[in-house]
């Protein structure tokens, strides 16, 4: 910076650590802290300039493959996406300590079902059977299952195994505190899908009041985080369960921030296949704005949030009942958004920048019999 500390020199910088830690430093600002949003600034554009690429990294992905053929639902829902590998790599993101496998497994399961549940709201249930699949799921009641179509059954029925499996780590008392939590969260989640399928149905477009709220859950971080809470064994209370099923903020802003970047990353496409309620249209036709004015104002929503979410991040690692580790997770689900949606959509159809972080992490390093043709 100047003599005066008050702004940053003109100067090329190449130095790709210190830059880098400068970038991660500024993810740490508060509301009006201006010097950090300079600092962001000047990190960005050096790091463009210089092209330094990070890597990450991490393994053991055998067993989801494993999980994924033997329930061959990429053939049973031939609709829906296939991403295995990029939902691992995102879960690596969140979990990624050396005594969480098991962890990252289940998360990785629990972020296939929910693609591939989005998918049958997104694209291919009629919208009497999703008010029923909605209305079974609320209640879950097995013996309900026999009245969905085929293909709704298997998606309850793995649902139902997943987190009958996901409950079974823990103290049968334990067990039977969570279980009724679990399946709260993926009925709250079904909800916001079926309440999206009506306004794509309708072709209604909301205002970015009514959007957002509905969205924030839709984006299912309530429904990770919950999972994430469970399979790193913390604490179980019913205190604890309800402040998570209340959609406290160390949820609520990275789901905020998981779903704006995903609407940034995806706009276009979702616009041109008939979906209308995303941030970025909710935007522009609420205030006649044009697309590129709705992506800044989108933008500057996520900036706000990244500085909300550090304010919680802090307060959480000092007064929270939560965990450090869950409070780490938590933020590490928005990292990884920031991350994958960079670029467009690098979860339902990545680019060169998360095929080649991919790559780096998961086909260069462990011995599985994957190529780049799998991604």
């Amino acid at each position: 910076m100047d003599s005066d500390h008050k702004t940053f020199m003109p100067r090329p910088c190449d130095d790709a650590d210190e830059l880098l830690s400068l970038y991660n430093a500024s993810d740490m600002a508060f509301n009006g802290e201006k010097k950090m949003d300079a600092a962001r600034s000047f990190a960005v554009k050096h790091l463009k300039l210089i092209s330094t690429v990070g890597r990450i990294e991490r393994a053991e992905l055998k067993n989801v493959i494993n999980w994924w053929a033997r329930l061959d639902l990429g053939k049973t829902l031939s609709f829906s996406r296939n991403r295995l590998i990029e939902c691992f790599f995102y879960v690596v993101g969140i979990v990624h300590g050396p005594d969480s496998g098991f962890c990252r497994e289940k998360l990785t399961q629990v972020g296939m079902l929910i693609a591939t549940v989005d998918d049958v709201y997104d694209i291919y249930g009629s919208l009497e059977e999703l008010e029923l699949f909605t209305q079974i799921i609320d209640r879950w009641d097995m013996k309900d299952m026999i009245k969905l179509p085929d293909y709704m059954k298997i998606c309850f029925s793995t649902l139902n195994d997943l987190i009958t499996e996901v409950a079974s780590q823990l103290s049968l008392n334990d067990r039977l505190e969570v279980m009724p939590y679990l399946k709260r969260a993926w009925a709250d989640l079904f909800k916001t899908f079926l309440v999206e399928a009506k306004w794509c149905k309708d072709r209604y477009i909301p205002t970015l009041k009514e959007y957002l709220p509905i969205a924030t859950l839709s984006a299912s971080g309530h429904v990770i985080l919950l999972h994430t809470y469970v399979l790193l064994k913390c604490k179980i209370t019913k205190e604890t369960l309800q402040q998570l099923q209340d959609f406290p903020n160390i949820i609520r802003l990275p789901s905020l921030i998981f779903r704006l970047c995903n609407d940034l990353a995806t706009s276009s496409e979702e616009r041109d296949r008939g979906e209308t309620a995303i941030a970025v249209q909710c935007y522009m036709n609420e205030e006649g704005a044009s697309e590129e004015e709705a992506r800044m104002y989108v933008s500057v929503l996520i900036s706000d949030a990244w500085k909300e979410m550090n304010r919680e991040y802090f307060t959480c690692s000092y007064y929270s009942k939560f965990p450090q580790q869950f409070i780490d997770a938590s933020i590490n689900l928005a990292r990884m958004a920031s991350f994958m949606y960079q670029h467009g959509d690098g979860f339902s159809s990545p680019g060169h920048q998360v095929k080649a972080s991919i790559i780096s992490l998961l086909l260069n390093s462990t011995s599985t019999n994957l190529r780049e043709r799998d991604l």
